[in-house]
């Protein structure tokens, strides 16, 4: 091959590795969610949006691409020392956004770095105005006085803070123990108090419901002697007025009143019977009683003896000696 051919191939070669490395220089395929900075001749030219974007090769520069999406970061533990002289460790998490490339490129030299070191220096100014129950207790308000810091100092940055964590709060180790014993010791006083009060629940619903049996007992027991009363009172009202409408004479009386004294001895629990006073009223009551029935016999001729008792009517003439006439 001729060297002049040779030299023209190779200046052709030459041209067209130009035209692509110019090409490849000038044409710019930004992704989406992502931004990168022009400079032109060293100085800020523009801000590359996402899509096809043509360079001046060898004029601009394109700067690494920035994510626009919003990132999570998480800090390693930072030791902080609380009001009342406690070390505890807390981790955080912050979730930040680039908002502005160019802010985010010339005025912060490392956006991350700067927001840790922020974050720490925040947090460490917030929690040392807390004792170490606060700082437990009140994690809402720590990320909030942070959250507010850091969007503050950052929006200059082109970086908005969206959120502010705290993931732990660890204090030291014998506090630890200190507060399991605590928390120990409150629930068992907790559980010491519910069950007093369950049983004095307890005693006194039983209490309560002993004393409604109690007074439903007694009313139920007045409801039923009253009823006992009334049934007696009807029925001695029933036998009063029988015996007054049957008009009995102090000969049936007497009579009912003997039939009725062997009742008194009966059981055989009875070892001694005393005989009323008024048995002896009844008694001559009785003997009255049965001579008023002979003095009717004998007049009618039942109880009769000798002559008379087998004459005629009118036999007291026949009490004479036999063989007497009158003249």
């Amino acid at each position: 091959m001729p060297v002049g051919q040779a030299i023209l191939w190779i200046l052709l070669i030459v041209i067209v590795l130009f035209v692509v490395i110019v090409l490849v220089r000038a044409i710019r395929i930004v992704p989406q969610a992502r931004a990168g900075v022009v400079e032109r001749l060293g100085k800020y030219q523009r801000t590359l949006t996402p899509g096809l974007n043509i360079l001046i090769p060898f004029v601009d520069r394109l700067l690494p691409l920035l994510d626009l999406r919003e990132q999570v970061v998480s800090f390693p533990p930072q030791p902080v020392i609380t009001e009342d002289n406690l070390v505890v460790s807390i981790d955080t998490v912050v979730y930040f956004q680039v908002t502005d490339p160019r802010a985010a490129t010339y005025e912060i030299a490392n956006y991350i770095q700067a927001v840790e070191q922020l974050t720490t220096t925040t947090l460490r100014n917030v929690v040392g105005g807390l004792n170490l129950e606060e700082a437990l207790t009140s994690r809402d308000q720590i990320n909030g006085q942070l959250r507010g810091v850091l969007d503050e100092a950052t929006s200059k940055w082109g970086i908005r803070v969206s959120r502010v964590e705290l993931k732990a709060i660890d204090p030291p180790l014998s506090i630890q123990d200190s507060m399991e014993k605590q928390m120990r010791a409150e629930r068992d006083r907790r559980a010491a108090i519910l069950t007093a009060e369950g049983t004095k629940q307890s005693q006194i619903l039983t209490a309560e419901g002993e004393r409604q049996s109690a007074i439903l007992k007694a009313e139920g027991d007045a409801k039923a002697a009253i009823l006992r009363a009334d049934g007696e009172a009807q029925a001695i009202g029933k036998v009063f007025d029988a015996i007054h409408q049957g008009n009995p004479d102090q000969k049936l009386l007497a009579y009912q009143y003997l039939q009725t004294l062997p009742k008194l001895a009966e059981g055989t629990s009875n070892k001694l019977w005393i005989i009323p006073s008024e048995v002896g009223e009844a008694l001559k009551g009785i003997g009255s009683a049965l001579g008023d029935v002979k003095e009717t016999a004998s007049a009618s001729g039942l109880f009769g003896t000798g002559a008379g008792a087998s004459g005629a009517p009118g036999g007291s003439s026949a009490s004479g000696a036999p063989g007497d006439t009158t003249p």
